[in-house]
């Protein structure tokens, strides 16, 4: 292992500026309320009720709690502890703690028990609940043992996600010490699935569905074994940099995603990826820079908050998509069979519970533990590791990230030294003419010891350049810094009001078709890429008026349907000849452009 860094707390690090104002989105919309709208939250069988007993909950805590400490929210705060509260007081005398009959033990998928403690983890790192290691202890201890004496074993889900009991563990281990928690690593690591085994699964898409081609059991597991090793007791190879290699190479987008809609879906821009994929790549991203320190994993990392995360939400967050597509001409329901491999014809529609819930309930996680990942710390060190608004007060110092990165690149820190250490600041290697304090610096990591009782401030600004870059099919995208850019369709929306199997959708937590009004069959006929700064939105990443846009001529030629559809472009052009003089047209963030085409070719501009 390189280096290894920590997190902080949501007690010691917030969001400033823009990234406040997301999190403030996210809990005036959705995500904030689930619990007052949602029946699988509001009725779940965790807290005694009647409804979804098993990932729904934990998943929505997972983000509504981290998010209700950053945003020092009592009201959201205090209906996390009665969350929390409910699940402990139906913890069994054994520890067992999932929401079923002792007599269903053998048949309930313990998915939900990895992940139910991961999220005491995450309780207890923003309340210092007094309570909480103990409940960890409990639950850990008895999964041992049922496992140990086979009255359980891992299938399915909890087979294919394995390593995310390796939170829990390790947070309690760092506590208790005992052997027994190493002996539950290896029971799981024997009982799970050996991802490196599958990978010839992963270059050829199936019309099938298949746990070992899951979107998201594999975005989950690229973090497998830097979670996993110190544990085991082995080396740490970085897999996970082989996984992404070979994943990237066969099934990669311009947003650092991968294909699936729900599985592996190959290199078209017309197939989706699903919402849960985006949160726990971010996910295993984050724990990647923290376990190893290498940098590619952060900047892996802001391509997919910048661009993937805030494209699959309406600017208020109360209506989200399932699947989101690279080219993404319109989202109204299929009549018939729909694109997707293996979902529904809702998947791609902004709405309460488009698909599977599952997404409904896991977005929450992804803006949250992105501004926890903000700067980290290592015995006597700080990183600041994605340069965004932010401020962190902990025992070593009070600095302040003035900035409205990435749509702009300059950078003020404020900092007062409350005890000696050394700060860092990572470098987006895409930066040009770094400036530090008004000096030329080549590093792509700045280090500054500072001491205790100084107070000073750090400004540094760097320069971003567009660019084309090339992409499967003999298309292209443009590419700013960790900003990717489409071209946006004009659309209006059809709400849609109903209930299903149940599950009412009522304005603001409807469902929306998004159906296009205006042209989208352009391509690139120029290599000019003028980039242009605006204000910062009320919205951040605002589908009417982007923080950042770019200027470019495009020429309108044969796109084309793709066969069999009349709302999905052609995956290639039908043809590239062009139809029209060059005109001018401006390209938005690929967060902003709900509508859009992001993979086009470019043609001769005359």
């Amino acid at each position: 292992m390189i280096n290894r860094w920590s997190f902080f707390t949501a007690n010691e690090l917030k969001a400033e500026g823009w990234l406040k104002k997301q999190l403030q989105i996210q809990a005036e919309g959705l995500g904030g309320n689930l619990d007052k709208v949602w029946n699988d939250v509001k009725n779940s069988k965790w807290i005694g009720g009647e409804c979804e007993g098993w990932e729904r909950v934990p998943y929505w805590l997972d983000g509504f709690i981290p998010l209700a400490y950053l945003l020092e929210n009592k009201d959201m705060i205090a209906r996390a502890k009665k969350y929390i509260d409910a699940i402990i007081s139906y913890q069994k005398p054994d520890g067992w703690i999932c929401p079923c009959e002792d007599e269903e033990r053998e048949t309930y998928n313990t998915w939900a028990v990895l992940l139910i403690a991961k999220v005491f983890c995450v309780y207890y790192e923003c309340s210092n609940d007094e309570r909480i290691p103990k409940v960890i202890y409990d639950i850990l201890k008895n999964y041992y043992e049922l496992l140990k004496e086979e009255k359980i074993k891992l299938f399915s889900w909890s087979k294919f996600r394995w390593f995310e009991g390796f939170i829990a563990i390790e947070f309690t281990y760092s506590r208790y010490k005992e052997d027994w928690l190493i002996e539950l690593a290896k029971i799981l690591r024997a009982q799970g699935v050996d991802y490196n085994d599958l990978t010839p699964l992963w270059k050829r898409p199936l019309n099938v569905w298949k746990f070992e081609t899951h979107i998201v059991n594999i975005v989950m597991a690229l973090k497998y074994e830097a979670v996993s090793h110190r544990l085991l007791g082995e080396e740490y190879t970085d897999k996970a940099e082989d996984l992404y290699k070979l994943l990237y190479e066969h099934n990669g987008t311009p947003v650092e995603l991968f294909t699936g809609d729900e599985c592996l879906s190959g290199l078209s821009p017309i197939q989706g990826t699903e919402l849960c994929a985006v949160v726990e790549q971010m996910y295993s991203y984050e724990l990647l820079y923290a376990h190893t320190g290498d940098s590619k994993w952060a900047q892996r990392l802001e391509v997919l908050a910048f661009n993937a995360l805030p494209a699959a939400f309406s600017d208020d967050m109360w209506a989200h998509q399932y699947d989101q597509m690279s080219n993404q001409i319109a989202c109204e329901r299929f009549p018939g069979k729909p694109i997707f491999r293996t979902n529904r014809p809702d998947s791609h529609l902004f709405g309460l519970e488009p698909q599977f819930g599952c997404c409904t309930a896991n977005f929450n996680q992804g803006w949250p533990k992105f501004v926890l990942s903000t700067f980290m710390h290592n015995s006597d060190e700080i990183i600041n590791v994605v340069s965004v608004p932010s401020v962190l007060d902990c025992d070593k110092a009070f600095i302040k990230l003035e900035t409205n990165y990435p749509f702009e690149n300059n950078f003020c820190y404020t900092i007062k030294a409350k005890k000696d250490f050394t700060f860092k600041i990572r470098i987006p290697d895409f930066a040009k003419n770094l400036m530090v304090d008004g000096q030329k610096s080549t590093h792509n990591e700045l280090v500054f010891n500072i001491s205790a009782g100084e107070e000073r401030q750090i400004c540094v600004s760097y320069e971003t350049t567009p660019y084309f870059e090339k992409r499967p099919h003999d298309l292209n995208c443009v590419k700013c810094g960790s900003l990717v850019f489409s071209l946006p369709i004009s659309y209006e929306k059809k709400m849609l009001e109903y209930e299903k199997d149940g599950v009412e959708r009522k304005y603001p937590y409807c469902d929306y078709e998004y159906l296009p009004t205006s042209d989208w069959e352009y391509a690139y006929c120029s290599d000019e890429l003028d980039l242009c700064t605006h204000k910062v939105n009320e919205v951040p990443f605002s589908s009417e008026k982007p923080a950042v846009t770019i200027k470019t001529k495009v020429r309108k030629i044969d796109w084309g349907l793709e066969d069999g559809y009349e709302s999905v472009c052609a995956k290639i052009p039908l043809s590239r000849i062009p139809q029209s003089p060059a005109k001018e047209m401006i390209l938005y963030p690929y967060g902003c452009a709900k509508l859009r085409m992001t993979e086009m070719p470019i043609v001769d501009g005359e």
